[in-house]
């Protein structure tokens, strides 16, 4: 298999694509912005705290105040507080989900019961962000600090060392963490992530040191700064998967961009040379993204219905609570059996709606209808395809069997809005409904108006403004809608086009004073 990393960098955003075999299979995008958070620590102030749903709100300076929830307020939080309490006495004593203690830094999530989080209306607090703000929602924190560098993970204040769960050879996992221990700094915890696998000490030991060196730089920024401030911000999304996915497996790296180039060509130097060399600049004059098809593939992952190989296809629709995937065979009917056929669909779009969960970045509940299957063993196999696909997502992922309806219930990890919310604007048009009101119910709208002023005003002459498509539909037919009303309502109508008025709304005004009189006679 061949895997590569295709960066197309422009004046406004950088795009990068790792496909396998040319077929994508991770997307991201870094706008200016709309900058990458997850990672930034921040020193907060409580703005409030609400027991009743277990949680606090710390301002960190943004529009909408930070989430934090008790469950994220690990042991660790009354040392971060000593340190930024103290005075002249010295300390005596995500973005990585690989090691066995990262999911819940240092089993805060899990210990809660027992550890009650002390927190007031007003007090300093040091948090990291771990979730980017979504649709209205201010970012969610977390009290328990963790720096991720390219091997390891620093975690201060803590005394754990965890190896990812994805190394399994017993003797390399038994050597790193003889490693890890000859190497941890004092009141400190450590996790050995995936690429260190068969890397030597001393690359280990200078990224650490690095780690060790920012967050010395983090505890004087904490302790001189004035809350809400930002102590420590993390790589972009560019630099971040060079840091995380720029493992041995990748063939290239193509950068369109001489200035990226040297830049990612200068990071990847300090962290692991060796891997420099598969740092390429694209020379050509062609679109890099469409050299390498990337930019035809974009195109499907935007798009609410997404073809199967065989003909079928999935409908993908977002709704405000979750997102809802329909499975459909289309014409697909190779063999006579309906079973085989609809099994066969199912495992294709098992395969697909993983991969488009990971491409589109989506979170949150996912319901997907399959197609209807009557025996248990089919069923299985479909729940099966799913969480063997599943395996490749870097998001945790949980999943229900089959019902008996079809459906299988989904919920992943939501971390930052999805590609659709971060490349694309609500319509303004249909305000995101995806439909507009249709012609009939447009004149009924303007007649039913019409019937109200014509009731409780002694006016007989009306402007009328609306959007130039709605003007379109209102001056069809021999005689006219306008005449017609005019005649019927014996007032004079004068229609007016405006592109500020929304498709499927009027504004009228009166002709003599120019007062509008819409909300009048609703």
């Amino acid at each position: 298999m061949i895997k590569e990393i295709i960066i197309n960098s422009s004046s406004n955003q950088t795009r990068v694509a790792i496909t396998e075999d040319g077929n994508l299979v991770d997307f991201f995008v870094d706008y200016p912005e709309n900058r990458r958070m997850v990672g930034d620590i921040y020193l907060g102030r409580i703005a409030r705290v609400l027991p009743g749903i277990r949680a606090a709100f710390v301002n960190i300076g943004m529009k909408h105040d930070a989430f934090l929830h008790f469950s994220d307020i690990g042991q660790r939080t009354q040392q971060l507080q000593n340190m930024l309490d103290e005075d002249d006495r010295e300390i005596d004593d995500e973005d990585d989900d690989e090691s066995e203690n990262h999911s819940n830094h240092s089993n805060g999530e899990s210990n809660h019961q027992t550890f009650p989080p002390r927190l007031k209306k007003g007090q300093n607090i040091l948090v990291q962000i771990t979730k980017e703000p979504v649709e209205g929602k201010g970012v969610r924190v977390t009290s328990s600090i963790s720096l991720p560098g390219r091997f390891c993970v620093l975690l201060p204040f803590d005394n754990k060392i965890g190896i990812s769960k994805k190394i399994t050879d017993f003797r390399e996992r038994r050597r790193l963490k003889q490693i890890a221990r000859s190497i941890i700094p004092k009141n400190c915890g450590l996790i050995i992530r995936t690429v260190a696998k068969d890397q030597p000490e001393e690359l280990l030991r200078d990224d650490l040191n690095h780690l060790v060196r920012t967050w010395n730089r983090i505890q004087q920024a904490a302790k001189t700064e004035e809350p809400p401030a930002l102590v420590y911000q993390d790589l972009s999304t560019t630099e971040s998967v060079i840091r995380d996915l720029l493992t041995p497996d990748v063939s290239k790296v193509f950068i369109d961009s001489k200035k990226l180039y040297r830049q990612i060509k200068n990071f990847v130097q300090d962290f692991q040379p060796e891997l420099a060399e598969k740092i390429e600049l694209y020379k050509s004059q062609h679109p890099i993204f469409e050299a390498f098809k990337i930019e035809e593939q974009i195109k499907t992952l935007m798009g609410r219905k997404v073809p199967l190989p065989s003909g079928g296809y999935l409908i993908i629709e977002h709704t405000e609570a979750m997102v809802v995937i329909d499975v459909n065979s289309g014409k697909y009917a190779k063999n006579l059996e309906q079973e085989l056929n609809s099994l066969k669909t199912d495992l294709e779009a098992a395969r697909e709606i993983a991969r488009q969960l990971r491409l589109r970045d989506i979170g949150g509940i996912i319901v997907v209808d399959f197609i209807d299957l009557e025996d248990e063993r089919n069923k299985k196999k479909v729940y099966d395809e799913l969480k063997k696909e599943f395996r490749k997502d870097r998001a945790k992922v949980s999943l229900l069997p089959m019902s008996d309806f079809g459906l299988i219930e989904i919920t992943r990890q939501r971390i930052r809005q999805n590609i659709m919310q971060a490349m694309k604007d609500v319509c303004p048009v249909c305000g995101g409904s995806g439909f507009v009101t249709k012609g009939s119910h447009l004149v009924y709208d303007l007649e039913k108006w019409l019937k109200k002023f014509r009731l409780n005003s002694k006016e007989f002459s009306l402007i009328i403004k609306c959007h130039p498509a709605d003007a379109e539909r209102l001056k069809g037919g021999k005689l006219g809608l306008l005449t017609k009303l005019q005649l019927k309502y014996f007032v004079k109508l004068k229609l007016e086009e405006d592109t500020s008025v929304p498709v499927g709304s009027f504004r009228f005004y009166s002709k003599k004073t120019g007062n509008d009189l819409t909300d009048l006679f609703k």
